[in-house]
């Protein structure tokens, strides 16, 4: 006889932060989840999601065809993040599975950690850091670990959605002149009240002294930043990326740091996360976050009320909050 469902199930991929799951549990489903704070295999994840009716993930787990095929009961993916190149959307909506995403609710607090990593290259903080911790700092010295200032300088933006337009303001605060780049130009009004002005992308590359992505990753963006690309930037640019780490060529960005091609760049995200380029970990002109964009409390607690919310609304026959783009 074949058993009785009395619930929807939910398979969550990893455990969330504070309001957790409970949401979800207290709204009649039955969950089960991931208990540890771990990538799970690829086996796990197929076994995972084999009789669920929503698979709640991370960016880290590859939602492709094979994974799709082998949940009949799947109606929504709530990725647990804005971006969604993990997930083969297209062939999600061939099975009529919805796909939604985390928009709006970290937009400020990877702005804040982009000018974290903007500030940190610009002024040399994490060599200075290492510096102390070694115990080989002697003192103060005119010469030592000498930045760059903000005021003035030009900030280049690849990408002016909510996240590239909050960095857009935080840069007008600093006295930066904006400029950026973007698929489509901003609405006038945004411009005017950031002071931005819409460049080409070789023009941004050419004026910037900084540069800060938040493009997303598809087949047109990935690797936009390489060596021809590198070539058109100031010796003296920072680059930052809290965005999709293949964005750059991190080979060819460790060449044109070494050869002072570049002058700095912080970053969030790898091409290869979690491994690292060879070469970054040992180059001092180059800050290194562990993909913190949006861990702040309240950020990943939004985004986990989010995620609930849409399967919520799914599996009741509602429109989701956020799909994610056609």
């Amino acid at each position: 006889m074949a058993r009785c469902r009395m619930a929807s199930h939910v398979f969550v991929t990893r455990p969330l932060p504070a309001p957790g799951i409970g949401l979800l549990s207290d709204s009649g489903f039955e969950v089960r989840s991931n208990p540890e704070d771990r990538p799970l295999s690829r086996e796990e994840l197929l076994a995972g999601v084999r009789e669920a009716d929503a698979l709640v993930c991370m960016l880290s787990d590859r939602i492709d065809r094979e994974l799709l095929d082998s949940a009949p009961m799947l109606k929504v993916v709530a990725n647990y993040a804005v971006g969604y190149d993990n997930i083969d959307v297209g062939a999600a909506r061939e099975r009529g599975i919805v796909v939604t995403n985390t928009p709006g609710v970290l937009t400020e607090a990877t702005a804040d950690l982009a000018w974290a990593l903007l500030l940190a290259a610009a002024r040399n903080l994490g060599a200075g850091e290492r510096m102390v911790r070694a115990g080989e700092w002697t003192g103060w010295g005119p010469m030592q670990l000498l930045g760059e200032p903000l005021q003035g300088r030009t900030l280049g933006i690849v990408g002016m959605g909510a996240i590239g337009q909050a960095v857009a303001r935080r840069g007008k605060g600093f006295g930066m002149e904006i400029v950026y780049f973007n698929r489509n130009r901003v609405a006038p009004e945004i411009e005017s009240s950031l002071g931005a002005e819409f460049v080409s992308f070789e023009e941004l590359l050419r004026r910037s002294d900084f540069l800060s992505l938040h493009a997303p990753l598809n087949e047109h963006s990935r690797h936009l930043f390489n060596q021809q690309t590198f070539q058109l930037m100031k010796p003296t640019a920072v680059l930052v990326n809290t965005a999709r780490g293949a964005l750059i060529d991190e080979v060819e960005l460790v060449e044109a740091l070494q050869q002072g091609r570049l002058a700095a760049a912080g970053l969030d995200v790898y091409e290869f996360e979690p491994k690292i380029t060879e070469g970054l970990l040992s180059l001092d002109n180059v800050v290194l976050a562990p993909h913190l964009g949006s861990a702040s409390t309240l950020a990943r607690g939004d985004m986990v009320r989010l995620c609930c919310e849409n399967v919520s609304a799914v599996l009741a026959g509602k429109p989701a909050l956020t799909p994610v783009p056609v």
